[in-house]
């Protein structure tokens, strides 16, 4: 079964070699050449799941070594290949919802002349994320991490003769550069520390490392940290997502939903020993995530872009990843199964978005919509069922997976767990009203459309069965994970597991966090259920208004780190003109002076040599005498 784990990164990327590559032959079949092949990838790691569910629990890691990559003296990296219960679980999900997209691209990009290219981008993609998640090392991670990044720039501009589109994909690519800089140098970091890239060795020598070299594991965790918070647009880096929704809709189900947003919460999962073992590091992370699901929770309160709205829902949950992840072994089995849950109802959501506009002549202003489940009824009962999994309603997968969030987080304990409880309480509050919000917009009220111009309608097949198999993750997923803790049990080789009681009782937790959800819902409802929706949004309190303007986020960067890099080169370009430049024209203009004035002592008159011949020998002999004198 070894020798199959390639197959799942080679079947996408002869996709994207043969799509990008087969020139106009393949613009009719290459949109199904690319959705069979990511199938396949999908079909291989069936059988591999059913291989390793036969196995025990120990059992369960496959390896596969192809060849040495870098073999330079006692520096060597290997392309090999891991595959466990933690790689297998986004293998899992990265192929499954990928397939899925893949099917809804084929009618929500039918009309577009550059499908095929469309399609070898998502190929590509898939291919660098299962080998991010695939790699037994770090050095050959970093590989596919930075091949999403190519990737995601190439699909969120993908309409690039749109100036926004254009921009957007150059600001993602750029914030998430300055994350890559930290994993570049946390891999150098592990290496130099632990002689090696392989994650087997580096987590075993981090799990037994002394408190001397606790310092050094703190700053390769923070590191990691930072790379984090790029990937998964966490706070400080989060600036880019909002601005990707000017990407085609499949590419904000597939990237931001289920794939490259995740990579960081599988980064910080994979390497557990090393935060385990650096208690600050820690804690920088249960603070970015408890600081992050709050903040795009409140921006998505704000928003009337539907997709910029569950942009700022996207960052807020995967913040509850990160907080859930932060926490150690009592939190990285819910971090994952979270993530997981969060890829079926978001992805649903996102395509849900999608089938609307695509209903809507791709009107993205939730103010210019209302009353579209009378003429969208798969697309309102499916983006409602996503809609109830997000904001945890009872029985749904987000219930099961958020509420566990919750639980870990108030049994940290102390005042501690006090604040990061209460903090995810209260983002389940605000995910309830803005979730609702979102609905009530979109799908109930009078309609708010021109007749004239738009004529809402249902969506095709290939759209809208994705979205029913979405729409059954979301609900029954978290369900079946809970089961006997069957998610937990099965990542438990891998994450460990640690147990943690709320100070209140998990009945009590579960209680509470159903009660605001239905705060949420309720203040929801009265402010956008029970009177009419304006065309024009008002003007709003300074919050709603700085809200709209992501928390000033971009007007932050712009203040501290444009105009600040700005002032920067401009003073070191300065400096370059005035002691570089300076200190070279000056010696020039010296050497040419004193070229101009040695050359007039070679004016060709041999009377002139003469006398200079004299005036020497008479300042040697004078120097003569006055020497023997002294």
């Amino acid at each position: 079964m070894e020798n199959l784990i390639a197959l799942l990164i080679a079947a996408p990327l002869v996709g994207a070699a043969l799509l990008l590559c087969g020139g106009k032959r393949l613009d009719r079949t290459g949109h199904w050449i690319g959705t069979l092949l990511a199938v396949a990838s999908f079909a291989v790691a069936a059988v591999l799941f059913t291989d390793m569910l036969g196995r025990t629990a120990d059992d369960r890691a496959l390896h596969q070594h192809l060849f040495t990559w870098i073999p330079v003296g006692g520096f060597h990296a290997d392309l090999a290949f891991q595959l466990d219960q933690l790689s297998m679980t986004f293998v899992l999900l990265i192929t499954g919802v990928g397939s899925l997209i893949h099917l809804y691209s084929v009618g929500y990009m039918a009309h577009d002349e550059r499908r095929r290219r469309f399609f070898g981008y998502l190929n590509l993609f898939l291919a660098a994320m299962l080998l991010l998640v695939l790699a037994d090392n770090y050095l050959l991670l970093y590989v596919g991490w930075e091949g999403v990044g190519l990737a995601s720039y190439l699909l969120i501009g993908f309409w690039q003769h749109k100036p926004s589109a254009a921009t957007a994909a150059k600001k993602a690519f750029l914030v998430n550069r300055v994350g890559d800089v930290g994993l570049s140098i946390a891999i150098m970091l592990l290496f130099t520390t632990f002689g090696t890239f392989a994650f087997g060795p580096v987590l075993d020598a981090a799990g037994t490392a002394t408190s001397a070299g606790e310092g050094k594991l703190t700053a390769i965790a923070l590191l990691l940290l930072l790379a984090a918070c790029g990937k998964s647009a966490q706070v400080p880096l989060q600036s880019w997502l909002g601005d990707a929704m000017e990407g085609p809709t499949p590419v904000s189900a597939l990237i931001h939903a289920a794939t490259m947003v995740t990579a960081g919460v599988y980064l910080i999962t994979r390497s557990g020993t090393v935060f385990d073992a650096a208690p600050a590091a820690q804690t920088a992370v249960v603070v970015v995530g408890a600081v992050t699901l709050l903040f795009g929770a409140i921006v998505g309160c704000a928003k009337d872009d539907i997709k910029k709205a569950l942009a700022g829902s996207t960052m807020s949950q995967i913040g509850y990843m990160i907080l859930a992840a932060g926490l150690g072994p009592i939190g990285y089995a819910f971090a994952i199964m979270h993530l997981v849950t969060h890829g079926f109802f978001k992805a649903g959501l996102f395509l849900g978005a999608g089938s609307v506009m695509h209903g809507m002549n791709d009107e993205v202003d939730m103010r210019r919509y209302g009353g579209l489940r009378k003429h969208m009824p798969v697309t309102f009962v499916t983006f409602g069922l996503g809609y109830l999994a997000i904001i945890g309603f009872p029985g749904l997968s987000g219930f099961f997976s958020k509420d566990k969030i919750i639980e870990a987080a108030f049994a940290k304990g102390g005042t501690e767990g006090w604040i990061l409880g209460g903090a995810a309480l209260l983002g389940a509050a605000i995910t309830a009203f803005y979730m609702t919000r979102v609905m009530l917009m979109t799908f109930f009220g009078e309609k708010r459309w021109d007749p004239d111009e738009v004529h809402p309608h249902e969506s095709p097949k290939t759209m809208t069965i994705p979205m029913i198999i979405l729409a059954f993750g979301s609900v029954f997923a978290g369900g079946l994970f809970s089961v006997n803790e069957a998610f937990v049990h099965w990542l438990e080789p891998v994450t460990s597991l640690a147990h943690g009681h709320p100070p209140l009782g998990a009945t009590a937790t579960t209680a509470a966090t159903v009660v605001v959800l239905l705060l949420g819902v309720a203040a929801a409802w009265l402010m956008y259920g029970r009177k009419p929706v304006p065309v024009t949004a008002p003007r709003g309190s300074v919050l709603t208004r700085a809200a709209r303007r992501d928390l000033l986020q971009d007007d932050f960067n712009h203040v501290v780190l444009v105009r600040g890099g700005t002032h920067l080169t401009d003073t070191l370009v300065r400096l370059d003109h005035t002691l570089v430049d300076g200190a070279v024209t000056g010696t020039a203009v010296a050497m040419g002076g004193l070229s101009g004035c040695l050359r007039r002592l070679q004016n060709g008159f041999v009377r002139s040599y003469a006398a200079q011949m004299v005036g020497g020998a008479a300042v040697l002999v004078a120097v003569t005498l006055l020497m023997r004198g002294v």
